[in-house]
């Protein structure tokens, strides 16, 4: 199910293209709450806190700034505990957010500025805080449904992925996916390394663009086109 089919389910009207007037749709709100979630600093242009998240576990692995980012708990699948984070560099044992799929976004704002969250209007404003909490309501989706867990393997198809691939991915990140490197020559990480090694965080990504840079949003395409985008990449070079 696609992120517009789940807000109307969940009872919020969601709509498909700018109203009247050229102002921004809701779905447009989504996907920037999306970017927020991923990593709100680079999407506000600012820096994360250099102390360590206050809610963050003793026994996590991360420290300072990277505690503050909401995926770095909940995870790139949302479920936290119970998903991919339930083990390794990641684990911190928090739950997912999952159970807050439909909830009223007013009360996600609260919760995000309650005493544990403790996200200030001087980190993230009231109206990007609300972009957050629609997404947090009305973005997610059962990554499962897509993405086998044992294997992490999309349950997509790569030959439906390619023509979405070759037309949209491939302007900057190259027929091979070779063309933008995230990481250095001598440890490269291209689109094929996330693909398979992180499918959850490349389906957050391709659904809602990277913070800080003009990539886009692919929220309003079905999320079975994204499974198979995703297969395709599972095809690509790794290094």
């Amino acid at each position: 199910m696609s992120s517009l089919a789940l807000a109307v389910t969940a009872g919020f009207p969601v709509p498909a293209t700018a109203d009247e007037g050229g102002s921004r749709s809701q779905v447009w709100d989504i996907a920037r709450g999306g970017q927020l979630y991923d990593n709100w600093a680079k999407v506000l242009g600012k820096e994360l806190p250099k102390e360590t998240h206050p809610a963050y576990p003793s026994t996590g692995k991360q420290k300072s700034g990277a505690t503050w980012r909401c995926k770095e708990c909940h995870g790139w699948d949302y479920k936290g505990a119970d998903g991919a984070y339930s083990k390794g560099s990641h684990q911190t044992g928090i739950k997912g957010l999952r159970a807050m799929v439909g909830v009223d976004p007013k009360a996600i704002v609260k919760i995000l500025t309650d005493d544990t969250h403790r996200y200030t209007e001087d980190m993230i404003g009231r109206g990007e805080m609300e972009k957050l909490a629609l997404f947090v309501s009305l973005g997610q989706i059962d990554m499962d449904l897509h993405i086998d867990r044992a294997t992490r393997k999309s349950r997509g198809e790569a030959g439906r992925g390619a023509p979405y691939y070759q037309t949209i991915c491939a302007v900057c990140h190259g027929f091979d996916g070779k063309t933008l490197n995230f990481r250095t020559p001598e440890d490269p990480e291209y689109v094929g390394t996330i693909a398979r090694e992180n499918p959850w965080e490349f389906m957050h990504k391709a659904r809602f663009g990277q913070p800080g840079i003009p990539m886009i949003s692919l929220i309003t395409q079905p999320d079975t086109m994204i499974a198979d985008l995703l297969a395709l990449s599972q095809t690509l070079p790794e290094k």
